[in-house]
């Protein structure tokens, strides 16, 4: 039973239980795509019945996580589907527990306002946001945002973190950014202001057909 209902992997060489973080960010990735969808169908359409779905396959998701062994967790085995080839990079898996431990209290909290009481509120909106940008940040950056707490509540350091970020060394040569790198970034922040404020009116003009399409079709 202990084999089963466990949290991270025993790998050669760590001293403590670990994780992939390939598959990590990939089941994050997986999460995002569905979750943001399900967002833009409320937007949009006002359409509700996705983001129930969602929430209920995101708790129950969470909740194998915790409570039973991340390896049963379905997007974590997508995951590990779909990021098989590559090379793994073990990180700590206490943090990951902390991290997700707030995931299963903010859709806990989703699941309690949109499924179980069927409303909805900028309360659920503004979890839904923090969700997303947990997610994004976690599938595309490689941060762990809700990691970043786990020193805060508990004294040990947190060890193997995502890129060696818990390791206090100097950056590479190739990670530095140099003077004009943030002169052509803040010039491309102004190129994108000037093109708002100068093209707005031209670029909301809707675009033609330019093969006919949608009038041909329309005839028939």
């Amino acid at each position: 039973m202990k084999k089963l209902i466990r949290f991270g992997e025993n790998v050669p060489g760590y001293n403590i239980p670990v994780m992939n973080e390939r598959e990590v960010r990939a089941a994050a990735g997986i999460l995002f795509l569905f979750t943001y969808t399900a967002l833009m169908a409320i937007i949009f359409k006002g359409y509700f019945p996705l983001i129930k779905y969602v929430i209920t396959a995101f708790l129950t998701d969470f909740i194998i996580r915790i409570f039973i062994n991340p390896r049963f967790a379905p997007t974590l085995i997508l995951g590990r589907l779909i990021v098989k080839n590559q090379t793994p990079e073990y990180v700590g898996a206490a943090q990951k527990r902390f991290a997700w431990i707030i995931g299963v209290v903010l859709a806990a909290t989703m699941f309690i306002l949109m499924v179980v009481v069927n409303s909805y509120s900028p309360i659920s909106g503004i979890i839904c946001l923090f969700c997303l940008i947990f997610l994004f940040f976690e599938s595309v950056f490689g941060i762990c945002l809700g990691c970043k707490f786990y020193s805060i509540f508990y004294k040990e350091k947190a060890q193997y973190c995502p890129g060696e970020i818990c390791e206090v060394k100097d950056r590479q040569p190739i990670q530095k950014v140099s003077g004009s790198q943030l002169l052509i970034l803040l010039g491309f922040i102004v190129f994108i202001v000037l093109l708002v404020v100068f093209f707005q009116e031209s670029f909301n003009i809707k675009p033609f057909d330019l093969f006919g399409l949608e009038s041909h079709s329309q005839t028939k």
